[in-house]
């Protein structure tokens, strides 16, 4: 592991901390203009979400503010009713998005996938990148905010869904998650840089609640219009295993 990996890990908690949990829940909302332009407006807007910290698995709850939810992994999304009755299956759905480009309409798994994958990437991070099939490398330091923010580039191994295989993650001096770029595969190669911040404390785990996606320009930095999706968590709490 390198130094800025370990600087991050133990600010946000630490690795003996976070293995101690089973999985992570939360209460949130999801907006930005990507809905819109897909057409689904509002779907996650007041949504809850469950996931296990180890395996990519989550469940995605009050799905489109009915009693639906979604359990979603990386090959299988499954539709249930509120009593656990199946209402639709999509299997492989990452092949739903082939040829699509920015402007393509999703349907409401598209959109189930995306927030599923997206989130579970979110709230592991950064002791996600520990874990098995992992690469990682610290490149030079950016400047940005009045601060010097260390980088990370990932790269994710291909058994996880994630929006490409490289990432970048930005961190600030005290070892906190400032940003963090990536391209979106599924949105036709769109260049993302997503702000993070409003940390809390989980029983000494540090969770970020804001997060907002920017268009990520040629000068790699952030245009500030439109917000591309914004998220916002009311709660969190982990299970411990």
């Amino acid at each position: 592991m390198s130094d800025l990996l370990e600087l991050a890990v133990a600010a946000h908690g630490g690795l003996e901390r976070w293995n101690a949990q089973r999985s992570v829940s939360l209460e949130l909302s999801v907006g930005g203009v990507l809905w819109d332009l897909k057409g689904q407006t509002g779907l996650f807007e007041n949504s809850t979400y469950e996931a296990n910290t180890r395996l990519q698995q989550a469940t995605l709850g009050r799905f489109g503010g009915s009693d639906r939810r979604v359990r979603f992994t990386p090959t299988r999304l499954v539709v249930e009713d509120a009593a656990g009755q199946v209402i639709e299956v999509r299997d492989n759905p990452r092949e739903a998005f082939a040829g699509h480009v920015g402007e393509t309409p999703w349907d409401a798994l598209h959109a189930a996938y995306f927030d599923g994958y997206a989130l579970w990437t979110y709230l592991t991070q950064p002791f996600l990148y520990t874990y098995a099939g992992f690469e990682t490398a610290e490149i030079e330091p950016w400047e940005e905010a009045g601060e010097t923010w260390r980088r990370l580039r990932v790269i994710f191994p291909d058994h996880i869904a994630s929006h490409t295989r490289e990432q970048v993650t930005y961190f600030g001096p005290d070892g906190l998650m400032r940003r963090h770029d990536y391209t979106v595969d599924v949105l036709g190669g769109a260049q993302a840089a997503q702000y993070i911040g409003d940390y809390y404390d989980h029983g000494g785990l540090f969770a970020p609640h804001r997060r907002r996606v920017h268009p990520r320009g040629a000068d790699n930095r952030k245009i500030d219009a439109p917000i591309l999706v914004s998220i916002d968590i009311r709660r969190l709490w982990y299970v411990a295993a």
